[in-house]
């Protein structure tokens, strides 16, 4: 799935961990694609499972918790 990046960064600076979002901000390519770029978001401790149910509209919405199941 394609993520923007400044979606990631502004979930993490609204959570309160501006550390890890700067860092992210410097890894990160623009466009964030969580199965290419799972090893740069892990390194980050950024869990793709929780990412995608915490983004509005997301995965983890429109699925229904089902994201697991399928490996989103």
């Amino acid at each position: 799935m394609q993520i923007d990046k400044q979606q990631i960064l502004d979930l993490l600076r609204s959570t309160g961990e501006t550390g890890k979002a700067d860092q992210a901000d410097q890894q990160l390519p623009d466009q964030v694609d969580t199965e290419r770029d799972s090893g740069l978001l892990s390194n980050l401790g950024i869990d793709v499972n929780a990412l995608l149910g915490k983004l509005p509209g997301g995965l983890g919405e429109k699925l229904g918790g089902l994201g697991d199941k399928f490996g989103l």
